[in-house]
């Protein structure tokens, strides 16, 4: 690992769908991993890996030397960055795996260079199933020597990892994926939708299909969830909406068109509107049999 070391000492924080299993990869790896989670029940197994798990933000911050962080929101990352810099040492380096909004990662950045700390924003795509496997990909933005400390440590649970750009960037591309996973979400669910309707075997044409020019990530994975009806997240809805959001908003700034997550956002909405904000996108098929030619 980095500075020579086999093992460091590291804080997780968040062990949601994403980030129980990568904290549970940097255990394996042979690192010193301390772990706190608002819901403290989700620590348990990661206590049986091996894990220490922190009392609180406080008592996690004074102890380790990188801290990677897996929360929602924008508002989540600065809280639990406020309590974690209380007691960690100049120096430490903070990688946030949570998906906000661009600014909000570059304003954290500077906050806490100035202070004395290390930030790096590192958004992660590849679903839980990536997670699970050691097999995200990464987006990373920051200064070039702090991204080259993060490097070694995201290994664990990373397929690729790049740095695409200085503070912020790392959401930016982020945000890029988002809108390509809208559409694909959209073209998925629209297909086998069709293909219900025309009387067709759902199961072949996704087979069919998904093998062919029209497949994607998600005709593999969520495929799958649709065949089966099964809505459990996965990835939430109401996740998937927090993104879009960040999304229009960075769209705004840069003048950039995309006509296609807005449809995507008001059609997750109805979904969200009906109580089923908790369900994985790929429920937007169930929306789209609901509909008819006219919309």
């Amino acid at each position: 690992m980095s500075d020579g070391r086999l093992s460091q000492r590291l804080g997780f924080v968040g062990l949601g769908v994403m980030g129980g299993p990568m904290a549970g990869h940097l255990v394996e790896a042979g690192h010193q991993v301390t772990v706190w989670n608002r819901s403290p029940g989700k620590a348990d197994r990661l206590r049986e890996k091996g894990a220490r798990v922190a009392d609180s933000l406080a008592d996690l911050g004074g102890e380790c030397e990188v801290v990677f962080l897996c929360v929602s929101r924008s508002e989540d990352v600065r809280d639990c960055l406020h309590a974690l810099t209380e007691t960690a040492r100049p120096g430490t380096l903070f990688i946030d795996h949570s998906t906000i909004a661009p600014p909000a990662a570059k304003e954290l950045q500077s906050e806490l260079s100035e202070r004395g700390f290390r930030f790096v924003d590192a958004p992660i795509t590849g679903g839980s199933v990536g997670a699970q496997n050691g097999q995200l990909t990464i987006f990373l933005g920051g200064d070039e020597a702090d991204v080259a400390r993060a490097l070694p440590l995201i290994a664990p649970y990373t397929k690729r990892a790049e740095r695409v750009g200085g503070p912020g960037a790392g959401q930016m591309a982020k945000m890029a994926n988002q809108i390509a996973v809208g559409g694909a979400l959209l073209a998925l669910c629209e297909s086998l939708s069709f293909a219900h309707k025309a009387g067709l075997d759902v199961a072949q044409i996704r087979s069919l299909v998904g093998g062919g020019a029209g497949g994607s990530w998600a005709y593999e994975n969520y495929g799958a969830k649709i065949l089966a009806h099964d809505w459990s997240p996965g990835f939430s809805i109401k996740n998937q909406r927090k993104d879009f959001a960040y999304c229009d908003e960075a769209a705004r700034e840069i003048d950039a068109a995309i006509p296609g997550t807005h449809l995507v956002d008001k059609l997750l909405a109805r979904l969200q509107e009906g109580g089923h904000g908790e369900w994985t996108t790929a429920a937007l098929y169930e929306e789209m049999l609901a509909m008819g030619a006219a919309g």
